[in-house]
């Protein structure tokens, strides 16, 4: 077949046929259509999109609703002028900071919880709206009084109608309804059994104010059952705020507050074991965490509108001092009666930092089988103070088995210049190697403890206490020994002996820490002035066990 002639100034392609010259031609005509198609599909898909966004908008102006600065962001100038500048009353916008930070949180499961007067109640109120135009929204709020749940309603009634302009209130049910049919149910669960009031429903958000005043996790654990719903466009929550204390502070601190620093997401951790709550082997996501926690504390300095007068502030200064850390500072730690209310997190724990070689590092023990076992590694820098760096809390572990985890955790560690051990463990029964032997048989040595109980607590509460002159305590721990930081604060007074500690609370890290401040004490020279008895006296070992 003979070839095309060329058009003036066409070169010829003789490489290819004239098949597939066509083909090719087809080819590029079908792609410049696709992209035509593309484009066209494109621009409708913005247009629709910004159609929906401008009916969302006069739909927000005319009938009311939740909006956020994103949303407002994405629309036309005319119209964000009107939202932004207009008339229209702007019934809440969040606080700057931990307000703003619970009503974002993605976690399943936040605390807002600290000083009173932070914002938390009202933030509670209006977290259920974030899905009010939402039909298979099914939200519940809670209290735990039919009292304390009329002051919600109240403040209900101030903000749903303004927000929903024909959101419905049902008296008779405590219901409101709003115009695209989602509820917000409020109620009140008084006692564990009233929690089964809710079984067979299902809700996409759960909140309870003042989560403290349940003495225990069960309403909080059974109400997680009845978080659910088949619609993919709707994440469940559950939410709640408190203040520091109450009958349930112990089991909140427990959940929220210790396992991890504020405003840190973590995995929900089981409240016995310590260990993350994650999905059966059986499940496609076996091993994985089953869902995350956050705490956000607040502070009463977080509300411009409580702050601007200075009153509510006063009346919270002038509370006892137990109950104005816990409602003014947001304290967790401080407890009725607690042995060492000095202590103070933002004073006595760090950061952890590579503890420099010339510091004498020591660690300290408290043996448990049954009862846990406590280990704490410690170092002491050239001004005496003491640097708690690293913990193990364990249980059921032998002497020999508690000696090879403690190896483990030095394996890369400089030189341990000395070791304490509660005295008991040199106690032989029936004639069998005491715990000490055993464990110093396997090559781990240790020194007797100083066992004096009174003696013991005075050393560590002048190493809680804080210099006039620095602005710093003579103590301080690594945010990373977790179980020391969670038991020392809340370690209470024994009731038949004021002096000391009681014997029956979960005392197993004081015990090792006070072994350490014992060998360790202030005004002695037993680490304070090492390096320089080493180099004004002949080389001798300091201690016949350890040889040096």
């Amino acid at each position: 077949m003979a070839r095309p002639k060329l058009k003036p100034g066409e070169k010829g392609n003789y490489n290819k046929s004239r098949k597939q010259l066509e083909l090719e031609k087809i080819k590029r005509s079908e792609r410049a259509a696709l992209k035509k198609k593309k484009k066209a599909q494109n621009d409708s898909n913005k247009a629709n999109v910004q159609l929906q966004r401008s009916k969302k908008a006069k739909k927000l102006l005319t009938e009311g609703g939740i909006t956020t600065n994103e949303f407002v962001d994405t629309l036309p100038t005319s119209i964000k002028d009107v939202i932004v500048e207009g008339e229209h009353e702007l019934i809440f916008s969040p606080n700057k900071g931990p307000q703003t930070d619970f009503l974002a949180a993605p976690e399943k499961e936040v605390l807002y919880g600290g000083a009173a007067g932070g914002g938390k109640s009202y933030a509670l109120l209006v977290d259920p709206l974030r899905y009010a135009d939402n039909p298979n929204h099914r939200a519940l709020l809670l209290r735990r009084t039919l009292g304390e749940l009329a002051e919600l309603i109240d403040q209900s009634k101030k903000v749903y109608p303004k927000a929903f302009v024909n959101a419905i209130f049902k008296e008779s049910k405590n219901l409101w309804i709003f115009p695209s049919g989602a509820t917000i149910l409020l109620s009140y669960v008084d006692k564990d059994s009233d929690a089964t009031r809710f079984q067979g429903q299902s809700f996409t958000w759960i909140g309870i104010d003042e989560l403290g005043h349940y003495p225990t996790p069960y309403v909080w654990d059974y109400l997680r059952s009845r978080l659910r719903t088949t619609d993919p466009s709707i994440e469940t929550y559950m939410r709640a705020s408190a203040n520091p204390g109450g009958v349930g502070g112990w089991w909140i601190k427990k959940m929220f507050i210790d396992p991890s620093q504020p405003n840190t997401p973590f995995a929900a951790q089981d409240m016995e074991s310590g260990n993350a709550l994650v999905f059966p082997p059986s499940h496609a996501k076996a091993g994985q965490p089953l869902f995350s926690r956050k705490f956000i504390p607040a502070r009463l300095t977080d509300n411009p509108y409580l702050m601007s007068s200075g009153e509510y502030e006063a009346m919270l200064l002038s509370l006892p001092e137990v109950e104005r850390r816990r409602l003014l500072d947001g304290d967790w730690d401080v407890a009725e009666g607690a042995a060492f209310a000095e202590f103070n997190r933002g004073l006595h724990i760090c950061e952890p930092f590579d503890i420099p070689r010339g510091w004498p590092r020591f660690r300290a023990a408290d043996y448990g089988y049954s009862s846990p076992s406590c280990v704490l590694w410690a170092a002491v820098d050239y001004d005496g103070n003491i640097w708690v760096y690293r913990e193990l809390y364990t249980s059921r572990l032998t002497a020999d088995t508690l000696a090879d985890a403690i190896f483990e955790a030095e394996a890369k560690d400089p030189s341990i210049f000395s070791a304490v051990l509660d005295k008991s463990c040199w106690n032989r029964i029936a004639g069998a190697p005491s715990v000490a032997q055993t464990m110093i048989q396997r090559g781990l040595r240790w020194l007797p403890s100083n066992s004096d109980r009174i003696s013991g607590k005075l050393e560590v509460h002048k190493r809680l206490q804080v210099n006039e002159e620095t602005g710093e305590p003579k103590l301080k721990i690594f945010e990373s020994c977790h179980n020391l930081i969670r038991t020392l604060p809340s370690i209470p007074l024994s009731r038949t002996n004021s002096e000391d500690v009681d014997t029956k609370a979960e005392d197993h890290a004081y015990d090792a820490l006070r072994y350490l401040c014992m060998f360790q004490q202030i005004n002695t020279t037993n680490f304070s002035t090492w390096s320089n008895r080493i180099k004004d006296t002949a080389p001798e070992p300091r201690d016949l066990v350890f040889g040096y």
